[in-house]
């Protein structure tokens, strides 16, 4: 059945190797973070038989999957106060910067006879989850409140770079994080175990020898599946980036004007389309839209291929250019981008298909 999604197991074991011999070099555990395939099973025995550390995801419903695992589970979004008796049973770390939240973690846990380990994420300016880096009273104030508790164990701490604020991890920025842990570690008389420098955007200080002495953890998805780092976009060395490739069937083809006859409004999901003149054009229809992947971030692995514009339900394509004469029923491939992967994995209606 199509569109599909195929996995290949040999690619991914490849990239799983050099991740982890990359990031462990650098003297850091490392999380692999599975939110990006929504924990598919297949994946996951690769991980349970690797050299990773923990295993990590936003959301519990993927943690679920994991349990009776060998690693440690990390819950990476912030927890739900709805969530916390769910948080405690299926995640051994959770990364928290509300003390309301961290207070009702300490009760579910309580309850389960546990004790639940956090990261305090701390803001260095990304400006998504933490504490404020200049809000200093505030951080030891936390931290304080948080050493009160009995079945909470302040396990380290963590920080988020790029996703949000695009803002690139550095040595000076990281080193800010790092000296936050010295300062709570010597003022409480404590240890922090971990001291978490982001994610596959970090890497680039790794190959630059710049990543600062303290930093002990990296959690790592998008660099593990498709082999780039996410600070400049550069693909890392020895690694594959068609992992996960994107089949999808062509149904309708045929040769039409490339812009819209009448005036034009907001299409269906209200954004204004803008349509380049090419003139009479072969079109291509695929059966796969909006609802099951990113058509922004899809490439044709055809060059010649243009991408021209998706609905929810169909990706319109652009073939007049291709050395290749296709008929109607023909599959179409495509390497993803995350979000495209991301989107994918998560549609129920994408076939997984396996090549080992």
């Amino acid at each position: 059945m199509y569109p599909r999604l195929v996995i290949d197991l040999n690619k991914v074991k490849n990239n799983l190797n050099k991740i982890t011999e990359m990031v462990k070099s650098s003297g850091c555990s490392i999380m692999i973070v599975t939110k990006g395939y929504s924990g598919d099973e297949e994946v996951h025995k690769i991980l349970e038989n690797s050299d990773i550390d923990y295993i990590a995801d936003s959301r519990i419903q993927n943690l679920k999957k994991y349990e009776g695992t060998k690693k440690e589970r990390v819950l990476l979004r912030l927890p739900m106060n709805s969530e916390a008796e769910e948080v405690v049973k299926y995640a051994d770390i959770s990364l928290n910067s509300e003390l309301t939240t961290i207070r009702n973690l300490n009760r579910a846990a309580a309850k389960e006879n546990k004790i639940h380990k956090i990261l305090l994420m701390i803001d260095l300016g990304d400006l998504r989850e933490g504490i404020f880096f200049k809000n200093e009273d505030e951080i030891f104030s936390t931290v304080e409140e948080i050493l009160k508790l009995k079945n909470i164990q302040l396990f380290g701490l963590g920080v988020n770079l790029t996703c949000y604020g695009a803002v690139i991890p550095q040595n000076d920025n990281l080193s800010i994080l790092v000296d936050i842990g010295k300062k709570i570690e010597k003022k409480y008389n404590i240890k922090l175990h971990m001291i978490s420098g982001g994610n596959s955007s970090s890497l680039h200080l790794i190959n630059k020898k710049e990543l600062p002495e303290g930093i002990n953890n990296l959690r790592i998805g998008e660099a593990f599946l498709l082999g780039g780092e996410t600070a400049y976009g550069e693909m890392l060395e020895g690694f594959y980036d068609d992992a996960f490739t994107l089949e999808a069937e062509i149904i309708e083809l045929k040769e039409k004007q490339s812009v819209p006859i009448g005036e034009t409004g907001v299409d269906a999901f209200g954004n204004k389309p803008v349509y380049e003149d090419r003139g009479i054009i072969k079109r291509a229809i695929i059966a796969v839209g909006r609802q099951d992947v990113d058509p922004d971030n899809l490439h044709p692995i055809d060059s010649k291929i243009d991408i021209l514009g998706a609905s929810s339900d169909h990706l319109i394509l652009d073939v007049t250019k291709s050395d290749k004469d296709y008929k109607v029923g023909d599959i179409v491939n495509f390497k993803l981008s995350y979000s495209s992967l991301l989107r994918a994995t998560t549609s129920s209606y994408v076939e997984r298909e396996y090549k080992i």
